[in-house]
């Protein structure tokens, strides 16, 4: 049984861990991404903001959103209906809740490598957990718009998140490109850090018996 739940537990460590990992990187990355698609779409104009103006707003979003000492949303030039603050609350809890897996796990893997044996990954388990998000790959590829709104229905128990634009004028901001975007880099994190254990190379069982002759 101890045996099992070695085996069990240490994929779905190293698949929350993946996780986590891709989260938090897509949320670092989302500033930049937000800066280069308000600079390509112009979507400042549709607010009536400058560019300066909209990354503030975001800045103050993205506070709310990933720290947990900050218990209200308020954005300086956009406005925020009922709907749209419960909804972003209700994103903060997953985003809270992916930063102290993350940590967790960072931790976890800290200890157990310097203080115990590394938590491993086979070859054929990292391959595995690879081919979880290759499966809806081409349906998001193809049709984001309803990728999104799957995604949606799924995470979230409400429809807060479908905002309007005369109320939440942050949506002319956030648009389906950049929103994309974060995903695929999401994504690609996901990839790259089980792609690691695909890289490492395998001692052939005969070759600790066979000694070269200096």
């Amino acid at each position: 049984m101890k045996k099992f739940l070695s085996k069990l537990g240490q994929p779905l460590f190293h698949f929350f861990f993946a996780v986590s990992s891709a989260v938090v990187g897509a949320i670092v990355v989302s500033w930049p991404l937000l800066l280069l698609f308000t600079l390509l779409e112009k979507t400042y104009q549709t607010v009536n903001l400058t560019v300066g103006q909209v990354m503030s707003n975001y800045n103050q979003l993205l506070l709310y959103l990933v720290w947990p000492g900050q218990t209200k949303l308020q954005m300086s030039n956009l406005p925020t209906s009922a709907s749209a603050a419960a909804h972003f609350a209700d994103a903060k809890n997953l985003f809270i809740l992916a930063e102290l897996v993350f940590l967790l796990c960072l931790a976890l893997s800290s200890y157990f490598r310097n203080y115990k044996k590394p938590l491993k990954l086979t070859q054929t388990q990292a391959l595995l957990l690879m081919l979880l998000p290759i499966v809806v790959m081409p349906f998001a590829l193809t049709d984001f718009d309803s990728f999104f709104r799957v995604f949606h229905t799924f995470f979230f128990r409400n429809d807060n998140w479908l905002f309007d634009p005369a109320t939440d004028p942050v949506i002319n901001v956030l648009t389906e490109g950049f929103f994309a975007s974060c995903f695929a880099v999401g994504g690609a994190i996901y990839e790259l850090y089980l792609a690691r254990f695909l890289l490492k190379k395998r001692k052939h069982p005969i070759a600790e018996y066979i000694k070269i002759p200096s």
